[in-house]
């Protein structure tokens, strides 16, 4: 990745595996240990999904992450990282079953409030976000294979991977400062937030 002050990818992924119970997949594992070029700069285009695709990943992103007191997924550029990891990085069957999820997710939307994601409201999008989300991690959830894990847990963590090894996630986010060859393991909470 490309940011100026990447959180490490191993440290990434500790953390991704703690908000996410513990557990992070293999594809993303592998995904982000294996690296993907970020791309930037305001003449970007999706390399591996569809225009539509793209925006539907983007605004899912926003839902998982939003904007609060710092900037969230969208401002991160999160959509261009699940591009690059998806078609670089994921071997064919989990490309594969990506884009079908998110082909589901448009199906799904478009049987429960008659559009494509895209062109549901905010309030249709979050909804639907949030039952996704409840169905992977919820209570009743099924336990997942790691080797093989269910569309919206791959979405999630690469979300969630995403932004905290953006410059913004890292920096604005978990306020880490990577100074190379220094580390000081007693700083106070208050310093640092």
């Amino acid at each position: 990745m490309s940011d100026s002050n990447p959180l490490p990818r191993r440290q990434a992924l500790r953390r991704v595996g703690a908000l996410l119970g513990g557990v992070v997949s293999a594809p993303t594992v592998a995904g982000v240990l294996g690296g993907c070029e970020r791309q930037t700069g305001d003449d970007w285009s999706p390399s591996t999904l569809t225009p539509e695709q793209n925006e539907m990943v983007d605004t899912i992103a926003e839902i998982i992450i939003p904007a609060t007191d710092t900037p969230g997924a969208r401002a991160a550029n999160v959509n261009r990282f699940v591009d690059a990891l998806v078609g670089e990085s994921y071997l064919p069957e989990d490309r594969k079953r990506f884009l079908d999820g998110l082909t589901s997710v448009n199906t799904r939307c478009k049987e429960e409030y008659g559009a494509p994601f895209v062109e549901c409201s905010a309030e249709q999008q979050r909804s639907l976000v949030a039952a996704l989300d409840d169905e992977a991690f919820g209570a009743d959830a099924e336990p997942t294979d790691r080797e093989t894990p269910p569309f919206f847990r791959m979405m999630k963590e690469l979300v969630i991977v995403g932004y905290y090894t953006s410059e913004i996630g890292a920096t604005q986010e978990l306020k880490t400062n990577v100074v190379p060859g220094y580390y000081d393991g007693s700083v106070p909470y208050e310093e640092i937030g």
